[in-house]
Parts: C-alpha cells; structure tokens; sequence
C-alpha cells in the first residue's frame, strides 16, 4: 500500500503550511519509511503459565499520558477525550495513519477466523469498525455485542450501523472494560481495538476478559506497540510528536486530546510484559503478532 499518497491532507492544516519545513519532514519521513515497509507480521515469542513472574499491578493508572494521576481520574479525563473526538474519530484515524489502520484491522479478522456460530463480545469499539468486519465475515448471522464506556462513541457506531443497514445481531451496550456487565463464560471471542491503552487499570481489564470467556475462548488485542527498527522509530516518533497533534486541531479542533492519544501509546506495555500479564489474568497462553515492523501489534491470548 502507498501510505505516502495520503500526504495531501496536510493541505487542510494552515499550521503546518506556515510552519518551517520541519513538520513537514517529519511526514515525509515516516510515509517515506511506512511506504518502504509492507504490513508484514512477524510472530513472536509465547508466554504459558510458567512465564507467571511478578508483575505491579495496574501501574498504567497513575499516568494520563505524562501526566501523574490517579486510575478513577484517568478513567474521567479518558471520557472526556473520547467525547470530545468521537464525531471525528474515523476520519482522525485515516489521517493519522495514512489509511493502515484499515489494513490492521483486516488483519486482524483474517487472525480470528470469525465463524457464525461464535458469539463476539468487541469492548471499546464504539464507532464499530472491528464489530462491522465480524459482521460480514460471518454473513450477518453471529451475535456480536460492542461494549463502551463512552456513549458518545456508542451513538456514532450505531448511527454508522443503521446507514449500513446493519439492524440485527448487534448489540450496543455501555460498560466499562475493568467491571464487565455480562456473565460468566459468555462470549467465544473477546477483540479489543485501540483501546487497552486507554484502560486505567489494564489487569483488571484483563481479567474481566477472561471470566467473560467461555473454556477455550480467545482474546484478540489490537493495539499501537514499539516500533523495532530504530530508523522507522526516529521518523515514527517524529511525526507522532510534532504532526499527530496539529492534525486533531486542524480536522477536530482539539490538540490536547490527540496529544494524550500520542503519549498514551509511549506508555503501553511492552510486548513481553503484557503477554506476561495476560498469563497472570488467567489465560493458558499468550503470542504476539507485530505489524508495520512494530508500529502495531496484535496479542492473542485462550482460556
């Protein structure tokens, strides 16, 4: 894919256009490298119920971004964000990665091999982009539930579901990823997209997901991770500082939040310790796929 046609955009952002050639480098620098770059999947290594060392638990939740916190304010200032982006969401998420996180995201489904007779439970997914792919894939007829903390996402997913026509066998329920409001071993598949990152207190999250899980179930995690080549690493952070920012204020209006959804990234776990984690909520097991040689990641995990 050439991501590096995706580079007009930019004429939208006054800022950049007024700005020395310094913003506009760091685009052209991480298009240049993504567009060098296929979306290759690397495999990696597997974390079992031996890889159970000691982990602190939920240390996410004292950080908004850089910024030192507590996990019940992270969980508000969170909400606020999500509000505040939710209508431009989408179209932030084009522009932002040049249309991959499309490619991503299929990838993704092709990895859960989505069948008509598993039930899906899709957790902060509100705009239902990963719940519309599972929809296709099974023909419409497997039962699919979207859980969100944030109604303003919500709405805008079942909004864009009543377009596509999309009236059965998908459920719109508000809930937050650390106390889920389903039952025990109720789902076959539990996918979470761009969205673990954004969790206060990410352990507790991935419990909730293993008790919602039948015997046997999967866990899918799609989520931004550490890019690996220190070359695409430099241009990768680069653009996220400087460009990532000015576009939400151009196309959204709102720096600040697409500042925190940088920084955010710059805070995840890595690879390892969260496939470590996942062990230690309950899973038998836990891989890693990477994407785009580490811009993303997908964790699999069973019950």
């Amino acid at each position: 894919m050439q991501y590096f046609r995706y580079l007009p955009f930019f004429s939208l952002d006054s800022g950049l256009r007024r700005n020395d050639n310094k913003d506009r480098e760091a685009v052209k620098n991480f298009y240049t490298a993504l567009d060098r770059m296929p979306c290759n999947v690397t495999n990696q290594g597997m974390a079992t119920e031996s890889a159970t060392n000691t982990i602190g638990v939920n240390p996410e939740g004292e950080w908004f971004g850089y910024k030192r916190t507590t996990p019940q304010k992270k969980t508000e200032l969170v909400l606020d964000v999500f509000h505040s982006v939710a209508r431009k969401y989408d179209l932030m998420n084009d522009l932002m990665s040049g249309g991959a996180h499309r490619l991503w995201k299929d990838r993704l489904i092709r990895m859960i091999r989505p069948r008509d007779t598993m039930k899906f439970l899709d957790v902060a997914g509100g705009t239902g982009d990963i719940a519309f792919r599972l929809h296709k894939a099974t023909g419409g007829r497997a039962p699919i539930t979207v859980c969100d903390i944030n109604p303003s996402m919500l709405k805008v997913g079942e909004a864009r579901a009543i377009d596509r026509g999309i009236l059965h066998n998908l459920d719109w329920v508000e809930g937050n990823a650390e106390k889920l409001p389903f039952p025990d071993a109720t789902f076959d598949v539990y996918t979470i997209a761009f969205g673990l990152r954004n969790v206060a207190r990410i352990d507790n999250a991935l419990k909730e997901a293993c008790r919602v899980l039948k015997p046997g179930g999967r866990f899918f995690c799609l989520e931004f991770s550490h890019v690996d080549n220190p070359l695409l690493a430099k241009a990768y952070d680069a653009y996220s500082e400087r460009v990532i920012p000015k576009i939400g204020k151009a196309v959204a209006s709102d720096a600040d939040s697409y500042q925190y959804l940088v920084e955010s990234i710059r805070k995840f776990p890595r690879r390892a310790n969260l496939g470590k984690r996942l062990v230690a909520a309950g899973f038998k097991g836990a891989k890693v796929s990477t994407l785009s040689f580490g811009i993303v990641a997908i964790h699999m995990a069973w019950k």
